[in-house]
């Protein structure tokens, strides 16, 4: 040990030397971003623009444009390809239409095709745009460089919406849980299908007196194999890239608009049994939210006693790391307006507001329950068009049973425009017990976190970065506790550069948060090169090379962890796609580690590090085949031992009525003796039935011999009325190591949305 004493010295003498280095040149680039994003926001690429004329007469909505209104309206058109290729014109022709009154904006789409073969992945609401012949239309309505409004109809009529969050640049910043009421109407020809949007005023938000938005519109085309758009982004950015969005003018200045308000009841009859004790529950409880618009910009949201009995189950993962990982917002009551919450922090490493958190608890023995919330308020949104507010007040119930105490969870948020698309904000999180508990520590009777966030982003869309400050505080707190995050990604259609460093004391703690390590130094840096071939059946090629390494606070920066990938991606013009990958990694474990998940095994010492290989093999077929398929294998070292996986999902689907699949995750892992192998196994099939654009059936069954659980989730959903449902769900949980049951309940849940 005293050879690795000298040489953990000798490595953090230089890697202190290495921060302080580090730290100048953060602070230096902080400095020149901020002059670079000031100046360079002003060069303004030229926008394409359509003109939305104000009509008085009415438009009915059945998918043939038969009034004379639609012969006088300005259209956006000639479409650019953006795959296989992004520098031609599409080759079948797209036409959008806009139109507007008082109360509504008017939309046409008329997509021509080479056929009526149309790919329509299901009947169900919210659809992916990959598996679907679709055109999809985008409002940036306070021209803010960070937010919009997605609409989109298949073929069929079908109907999806979206918020687009944090300039649209990936798929973070997609959200298709937000709902709103809007209707359409489409009808399909031999040679194309048209649809016609009608979407109320009062079910987006815009500034009083609008004279433009942002606008885009973007389609997959199935029959010719191609992705369109109305202003060209080229390959590999998403056509959500707000950046790139063209302009649509109002021929008058918009008026401010009815506030709506919406009153959103629930009444739930659950019957449930918990094998544990044998005890039976009858439940019938009621609730609900209302929705409160302030001017044109701020909801006030109001929940009483919420329910997510029907919120779809989360997925099974098996985690072979030793570290948490975190699962999507299914909530309806924390969607809209997310990203003013949730998109403070870094994604991966350490945010500072985590919604999941709340409603979610652990009991005396560490496990996962579920924490009812007595009711809340929430403000969010816009207050013009430079600045947004957000604030949020939960109250959750204290569980004495489960040594779960009463909580008050809050949080505000404020972000502020600056030098074109960049953005700044603030933040302040707490969580604060009022009650006394004997089995709260003094130090846990709160937590809270304050910080400041930057988000740069360039008009020429090449540069995105993101620096911040947090500290987290808590009772008797004399402490740094500081979390920090600076990052700079340069992107092209060829190139794409990353590097980012982060930060997180080892005393820095956020409760309503998630902190995936403390009491480290992380750095990240990848480079990605694509190319693409003018002529074959490659549509495109590239590499990737990623580096990340941490440095653990309490063992003097000793590097703990470290990781060198390297990834080769081919995609075809049909879109299958396959990959090759690499990785070495380097672990040292400062705590014992089963890596075999293996109960009452040997564990692996602590202050052990290893070095392993590991390879990757990836295929994905096309996502508009019938057939589904994709699949992963990896095989090399594991810590001492080895580890093969083979990951994936196979199904089938019978558009548009009914899809199947198979997902699976199996993992051998060999130890030398005396420590503990493995098979990990994790299947996951699913039937999902699609009766009609308002009845939908969906059985997910999910089995996992690491957890010893099969579990059973059951929903057959009625939309009877715009946004309004009546759902049956059941749930059926068994033990499988000694095969019995575990938990069950079945409940029937009926919501309508009031407008008042």
């Amino acid at each position: 040990m005293s050879i690795r004493v000298k040489t953990n010295r000798l490595v953090y003498n230089f890697i202190s030397f290495r921060f302080k280095i580090n730290t100048l040149l953060y602070r230096y680039s902080l400095f020149s971003l901020f002059l670079f994003s000031f100046f360079y926001s002003y060069s303004q690429n030229e926008k394409r623009s359509v003109t939305v004329k104000k009509i008085s007469e009415e438009i009915i909505l059945d998918g043939i444009l038969n009034e004379k209104v639609w012969e006088i309206a300005d259209k956006a058109d000639d479409f650019w390809q953006q795959f296989p290729s992004d520098s031609v014109k599409a080759t079948d022709k797209t036409e959008v239409k806009l139109l507007y009154n008082d109360t509504h904006l008017y939309v046409s789409v008329t997509a021509y095709t080479i056929g009526k073969n149309y790919t329509i992945n299901s009947l169900r609401r919210d659809y992916s745009s990959r598996n679907n012949d679709n055109v999809t239309i985008e409002f940036e309505t306070f021209n803010d460089g960070q937010n919009a409004f997605l609409f989109g109809v298949n073929a069929f009529g079908v109907q999806r919406e979206a918020l687009i969050s944090e300039r649209g640049v990936d798929v973070r910043g997609f959200n298709l849980t937000w709902d709103t009421k809007w209707k359409s109407a489409s009808k399909y020809f031999d040679n194309k299908y048209v649809v016609e949007y009608a979407i109320p005023f009062s079910s987006i938000k815009y500034p009083e007196n609008s004279k433009s938005w942002g606008f885009q519109a973007y389609r997959y085309d199935f029959q010719s194999n191609e992705r369109s758009i109305w202003t060209n982004v080229v390959q590999g950015l998403f056509p959500t890239h707000i950046g790139f969005f063209g302009e649509m003018i109002f021929e008058e200045p918009l008026k401010k608009n009815k506030t709506p308000l919406y009153l959103i009841p629930y009444i739930n009859a659950l019957k449930s049994k918990d094998f544990s004790d044998i005890k039976n529950n009858n439940l019938f409880t009621t609730g609900g939210d209302l929705k409160i618009a302030i001017g044109t910009g701020l909801n006030l949201d109001v929940t009483i006693n919420p329910d997510f009995s029907n919120v779809e189950v989360d997925d099974v993962i098996t985690n072979l790391t030793r570290f948490e990982i975190t699962l999507p917002e299914k909530r309806q009551f924390f969607i809209d307006n997310g990203d003013l919450f949730g998109s403070f922090g870094s994604f991966r490493d350490a945010i500072p507001f985590f919604s999941r958190r709340i409603g979610i608890a652990k009991d005396s023995i560490g496990n996962t329950i579920q924490n009812n919330i007595i009711g809340g308020i929430r403000l969010s949104g816009k207050i013009d068009e430079n600045w947004r507010l957000g604030f949020l007040n939960i109250q959750n119930s204290e569980d004495i049973k489960n040594q779960i105490a009463s909580n008050n969870n809050s949080m505000f948020a404020i972000q502020r425009k600056v030098f074109g698309g960049s953005q700044i904000g603030a933040f302040i999180v707490n969580r604060e017990t009022f009650g006394n508990y004997d089995f709260i520590e003094a130090n846990d009777k709160y937590n809270r976190v304050v910080g400041l966030d930057y988000n740069l982003a360039s008009s020429n869309n090449r540069w995105i970065g993101k620096f911040y400050t947090h500290k987290s505080f808590k009772p008797n707190d004399k402490k740094g506790n500081l979390s920090s995050f600076a990052s700079i990604l340069y992107n092209t259609r060829e190139w794409r550069l990353y590097s980012n460093t982060v930060f997180v004391d080892e005393d820095f703690r956020s409760d309503l948060g998630f902190i995936r390590r403390t009491g480290i130094i992380k750095t990240g840096n990848s480079i990605t090169r694509n190319f693409y071939p003018k002529k074959g059946k490659i549509n495109s090629h590239g590499f990737r090379f990623l580096h990340l390494s941490w440095l653990q606070q309490n063992l003097n920066y000793f590097k703990t962890d470290e990781s060198f990938n390297f990834e080769y991606t081919l995609s075809t013009n049909n879109q299958n796609q396959l990959q090759l990958g690499f990785n070495n990694k380097f672990v040292f474990l400062f705590n014992s580690f089963d890596p075999s998940r293996t109960d009452g095994a040997l564990e692996l010492p602590s202050e052990t590090d290893y070095n392993y290989n590991e390879w990757n093999l990836n295929y994905r077929l096309n996502f508009a085949n019938p057939f589904i398929f994709n699949s992963e294998l990896t095989y090399g070292g594991f810590f001492n031992g080895t580890k093969l996986s083979y990951t994936g999902t196979i199904g089938y689907r019978l558009q548009p009525k009914f899809i199947f699949t198979l997902q699976w995750d199996y993992n051998k892992i060999k130890l030398p003796k005396p420590y503990s192998s493995n098979d990990i196994i994790l299947i996951r099939p699913k039937f999902d039935f699609t009766f009609s654009k308002n009845i939908f059936w969906s059985t997910l069954i999910q089995y996992s011999n690491l957890t010893n659980n099969l579990g059973i989730n059951s929903r057959l959903q009625w939309r009877f009325a715009p946004l309004s449902d009546l759902y049956l769900v059941y749930n059926d949980n068994y033990y499988t190591q000694e095969f019995g049951p575990v938990f069950r309940s079945i409940n029937l849940k009926l919501t309508y949305w009031l407008n008042l």
